[in-house]
């Protein structure tokens, strides 16, 4: 009895010196534990999913033709600001005295203006005037609604009674609210010269450039919640309508996160009736952090609905990941075991083995192992056995059959993949047939043509900016110097980054002034008349130049040449897909930034340039082309927007082109998709990682093990053996290299 005891404490204490830590234990528990949470995860992840999950996708549209709003009602009031501060900048030195010349400029430059007016902020004079009615009382701290006539020179203005009684308005922008109820947007610009004066603009604040349409309804909000413009149907009464320009307004102020929409933007269900609901996304027109955008600061929020219909159909998917959960869960079982009775304990029985022949216990054999590298490990320590015991050195008896560690790994490896790769490849696979609201076709439609409509406004800006520059140039009766010349496309360029080189041309083409990158004017050709023109139709980047010729100034003309990569920054939107720049002959100008282009290569697919050329069918459309083409098992929205409107663009014939995979999509059968996906991806990656960790630290170390314990058998002593990790196999080359050591010894044992 005594005898047991101590053999059972013996035994107690070798266990003790094994390491709790490394060697087989860690991979396995950790193998084991991962397939539980995966498996988890797969029942939790793989529910039944209500047909409900089509209005995230249809409100997730909705915020996105929102934030499209916004940036395009911000980037047409920047503009204006801009306009009219550059104007006031060059009206100035020896012109300075002569606002009715300002008038006319502007006249003759911008459209856009409902009225204009010069102001001497001092006396509360009115210099110069035209268009509509100004509310100069805003602007000069005054509380009379009376303001300059059109066409009115030197009348009269309310004055500012004293700086404390009023006093005069901020530059820059601001909103007014008229009598009438609409809203206007003043600008107010100082113009240099020996006197102070204020060149005022006041313009309409109108929705952006969206199509509404009978179903959709748009509207500009302040940071009050009031409503300044709308298009569409009147929803201003309906109590959720107010909930969301209330939280538009709310969220206006926060700060945007880095990368995203500069400004707040979101989502919401509204009330319905029946099974129709309203969808609703609002976004505001701020700024990020660091950003100049004088509209930025105005608080404005944009607010579109739209009606939809409700499926009450859902998508099943329970069922499936409940067994795919408890397959998995078998499966684990079956893997743990395998890996307990073919690596964990074969490794513990040896480091026993081995730590009692280098105690000096040789009366029992070495147990037989099961497996080739834990029976070659057995069978050499058998044989060191018997040579502590007095026997020479043999090879025989040397274990070379057997199912070795690394094919039972590779075993267990292939049972996992086999339940993880069809979940990642193969099975719930949505294909090409799923139904797709025909609210998110319309909304690709709207989004490519705002898309459109924003590089229009934008080329035709840059012409316009052209356009004043000419005016500046050719404003005297001498000819402008060159060094003067340089001096305002210099400040144009550094003012404007949508330019990469402003210069200025003669009749014959000769470069007089230039700014910037080279000119690429074709040398010895006459200017263009006055547009934005393509200059090139090949190479390796598009050429696209502004025309503005100058007055008076013999067949002079100012050419500002746009920078590619801001036609890309106008391409490039969120949540529209791809989206392409095309110009006449269907060839890509620009592209978004995650796909990129390569210039003047055809679209990528035949139904893209058919739908372009349907669209280019109807240049008088005021609205885009959009399908939901259907392809072998994959299907996709598109949409062509050709330019419309007219202006300096009106020649150039050319459209946005987009499309967006149904499968990137919010839809239920596609997040099923992607959450089995999620569930294989999963899978894969435990079986891999913990596989290939038992693999990197116990299977290669125990072939190492093997070969070495059959060298020692074989009589090599010189060799001293170095256990490469703390753990079981380190365990047993420690006991192999303190055997090695008693055979070194002249009597060969202890």
């Amino acid at each position: 009895m005594s005898a047991s005891r101590g053999s059972r404490r013996r035994r107690t204490r070798r266990r003790a010196d094994m390491p709790l830590l490394g060697g087989a234990r860690p991979p396995i528990a950790a193998l084991l534990a991962l397939l539980l949470a995966v498996a988890g995860t797969t029942a939790l992840v793989l529910g039944d999913r209500d047909r409900a999950l089509v209005d995230r996708a249809v409100l997730t549209s909705q915020q996105h033709v929102a934030e499209d709003g916004a940036l395009s009602l911000r980037a047409s009031l920047d503009e204006s600001v801009t306009d009219i501060e550059r104007a006031a900048a060059q009206f100035d030195g020896d012109r300075a005295g002569a606002p009715d010349a300002l008038m006319d400029q502007l006249g003759k430059v911008y459209g856009k203006w409902r009225g204009t007016a010069v102001v001497d902020p001092g006396s509360g004079t009115l210099l110069a005037a035209r268009g509509e009615n100004i509310p100069l009382a805003t602007v000069l701290g005054g509380k009379s609604d009376k303001a300059g006539q059109p066409g009115a020179r030197n009348a009269k203005a309310p004055k500012a009674k004293d700086p404390e009684a009023g006093a005069p308005a901020p530059l820059g922008p601001q909103l007014v609210r008229l009598p009438s109820g609409e809203t206007r947007m003043l600008v107010v610009a100082a113009l240099r010269g020996e006197r102070p004066r204020l060149l005022v603009a006041s313009g309409t604040l109108n929705v952006p450039g969206i199509s509404s349409g009978e179903d959709r309804s748009l509207l500009v909000v302040d940071s009050a919640g009031t409503v300044l413009a709308s298009d569409g149907p009147s929803v201003a009464r309906k109590a959720w309508a107010k909930g969301a320009r209330k939280k538009a307004a709310a969220e206006s102020a926060k700060t945007p996160e880095p990368g995203g929409h500069p400004g707040a933007s979101g989502h919401l269900m509204g009330t319905g009736r029946g099974d129709t609901r309203m969808a609703v996304g609002y976004a505001a027109a701020g700024r990020v952090p660091g950003e100049t955008s004088p509209a930025g600061g105005l608080g404005l929020s944009v607010v579109t609905s739209v009606e939809i219909t409700e499926d009450p159909s859902a998508v099943r998917t329970q069922a499936f990941g409940l067994v795919a959960a408890g397959v998995l869960l078998v499966l684990a079982l079956i893997v743990g075991w395998v890996l307990l009775t073919t690596v964990q304990r074969p490794l513990l029985q040896l480091y026993l083995e081995s730590r009692r022949l280098a105690r000096g216990e040789l009366e029992r054999p070495v147990r037989r192992f099961k497996g080739r590298e834990p029976a070659r490990v057995g069978a050499a320590l058998e044989s060191l056995r018997r040579q502590l015991l007095g026997e020479r050195p043999t090879r025989s008896g040397r274990a070379r059959g057997g199912f070795g560690t690394r094919g039972s790994v590779i075993v267990c490896a292939v049972v996992l993949l086999a339940w993880a790769a069809p979940l990642l490849l193969l099975v719930n696979r949505a294909g090409g047939t799923v139904a797709v609201p025909q609210q998110l076709v319309e909304d690709q439609r709207r989004r490519t043509d705002t898309a459109s409509d924003r590089v229009r406004k934008a080329l035709n800006e840059g012409w316009a900016d052209v356009a004043s520059v000419a005016q500046v140039i050719g404003a005297d009766d001498r000819e402008a110097s060159e060094a003067a010349d340089r001096a305002v496309l210099e400040k144009t360029l550094r003012e404007h980054g949508r330019y990469r080189a402003v210069y200025v041309v003669d009749g014959a083409g000769k470069v007089l002034a230039h700014a910037g990158a080279a000119a690429h004017h074709p040398a010895g050709k006459a200017p263009h008349d006055d547009s934005v023109v393509q200059l090139n139709t090949s190479g390796k980047e598009p050429l696209i130049a502004a025309y503005a010729a100058v007055p008076g100034g013999k067949g002079r003309a100012v050419v500002g040449e746009y920078d590619p990569q801001f036609l890309v920054s106008m391409v490039t939107r969120p949540g529209l897909g791809q989206v392409w720049l095309i110009d006449k002959g269907h060839r890509i100008v620009a592209a978004d930034r995650a796909h990129g282009f390569r210039a003047f290569t055809k679209l990528p697919s035949g139904h893209l340039d058919d739908l372009a050329v349907t669209a280019g069918k109807h240049p008088g459309k005021t609205s885009g082309t959009a399908v939901l083409h259907r392809g072998k098992g994959t299907s996709d929205l598109a949409a062509a927007a050709p330019f419309t409107g007219g202006g300096a663009v009106k020649d150039l014939g050319w459209q946005v082109v987009s499309s967006q995979p149904t499968s990137w999509l919010e839809l239920p059968e596609y997040r099923a998709q992607r959450r089995t996906m999620l569930a294989g991806l999963l899978g894969v990656t435990a079986a891999v990682a913990c596989l290939g960790w038992l693999h990197i630290i116990v299977i290669r170390p125990l072939l190492g093990l093997a070969d070495q314990a059959e060298a020692l058998a074989g009589g090599d002593r010189r060799t001293v053996l170095f256990p490469q990790h703390h753990d079981e196999t380190g365990a047993v080359v420690r006991n192999l290299e303190l055997i090695r050591q008693q055979l070194a010894r002249p009597s060969g044992r202890t």
